[in-house]
């Protein structure tokens, strides 16, 4: 759960560094992932590996989409691949 809550405290991070009429609509859209995938079984190790990588995959397709250095995401990759 931990890890869970530090990728999502540093995806908001990230958020911050989006345009600011942007930044409402995804944090929001972060919010409701990790709400939504809540139930997950913290002993299936390979569904929370998927979901860590997803969350560092669509944070750097966001990064990509409104031109944010994909440097950005290196402490989230850390924490995710950690």
């Amino acid at each position: 759960m931990l890890k869970a809550l530090r990728i999502y405290g540093e995806a908001l991070r990230l958020v911050r560094r989006l345009p600011k009429d942007s930044r409402p609509y995804y944090a929001k859209y972060l919010r409701e992932n990790f709400v939504n995938y809540r139930e997950v079984e913290v002993s299936d190790d390979q569904a929370l590996h998927d979901l860590y990588n997803r969350a560092y995959i669509h944070s750097l397709w966001v990064l990509n989409k409104y031109s944010v250095d994909e440097s950005a995401a290196d402490k989230l990759k850390k924490i995710c691949s950690s």
